[in-house]
């Protein structure tokens, strides 16, 4: 049976629309799901299966609304998701392109994380609670309100980040986009006390597009040198942030330009490489990574 373009562009649309819903941590249901892309409810149950084919997904007993093991909440980009959306819609024609394929695909993120950088990660089931009413506010665009820190905040919610192993909320207060970490957040309260806002674009694309969480604030960019012993692992693919290669170095070395909006972007990952990595530029930054290691080294 042939299916034509649009009909897969449809399927990859609302694929992709309901994998970014469970990516926030939205619970869904199977008749909601029908009216919002105008199809029988039958249609979004194979929709269902498909995914399910793919993803941790589970299912409220009481409610019947799936939604997304958390362990993987926020670990999908936007191209993983679009990757997936357009793979799944034409999988039947392609008998090669099987389960593990596609679990490559979605976890390809969250590997570079965790391969590259060590860290260990928050568990996100201490959140539940918190998921579910930051993730429906997210989705219906409505303010939410909770204590940060023992201070009361009100905030128009955009995102929930999985950043270097810890839960943020990226949110708009007072004009300004902030991010709060969300092992902080204190006595959340129901979303349907506040009122609700438009999603202003530019946020949207800040947030989607900026690998760091410190929205707003200027980058720098930071000159480092790469020993020609661990080139290959810079050169295979981006450790640090935004990362350049600006040269290739006679001894097989690199010369990598990063883009950072804080210190502390870099520093981990700096003291990870040595001895086989330098900071060229600015010399202050090297400087005061040199009088910490001085400071470690003199304890006991």
């Amino acid at each position: 049976m042939q299916i034509d373009s649009s009909t897969h562009e449809r399927l990859a649309d609302r694929l992709a629309n309901i994998l970014t819903k469970l990516n926030m941590g939205c619970h869904l249901s199977v008749k909601e799901l029908a009216s919002e892309f105008g199809v029988s409810t039958r249609t979004i149950s194979r929709d269902f299966d498909r995914l399910n084919t793919y993803l941790p997904l589970l299912q409220d007993i009481e409610n019947k609304k799936y939604y997304l093991e958390l362990n993987y909440l926020g670990k999908f980009a936007p191209k993983d998701i679009q990757n997936f959306a357009r793979i799944s819609g034409i999988s039947h024609l392609y008998p090669s392109l099987d389960v593990s394929f596609l679990r490559e695909i979605l976890d390809s993120r969250a590997q570079q994380v965790y391969n590259a950088k060590g860290y260990s990660f928050e568990s996100a089931d201490q959140f539940k609670e918190l998921f579910q009413i930051i993730g429906r506010a997210i989705q219906d665009h409505k303010q939410v309100g909770f204590l940060y820190k023992g201070e009361p905040r009100l905030v128009q919610p955009y995102r929930l980040i999985h950043h270097h192993g810890s839960w943020y909320l990226a949110a708009v207060r007072k004009n300004q986009l902030r991010t709060y970490r969300v092992s902080h957040i204190q006595s959340i309260s129901a979303t349907h006390e506040y009122s609700q806002f438009t999603p202003d674009p530019e946020i949207v694309r800040q947030v989607e597009n900026d690998e760091s969480i410190w929205f707003g604030q200027d980058k720098k960019e930071v000159i480092l040198s790469i020993q020609s012993e661990v080139a290959f692992y810079f050169k295979q693919r981006s450790l640090l942030p935004e990362q350049q290669i600006v040269k290739e170095l006679g001894d097989g070395g690199l010369l990598l330009s990063s883009q950072i909006t804080h210190i502390t972007q870099i520093l981990p990952l700096v003291r990870y490489w040595i001895p086989h990595i330098k900071i060229v530029n600015p010399i202050s930054m090297q400087d005061e990574l040199e009088k910490s290691l001085r400071r470690y080294l003199s304890i006991g």
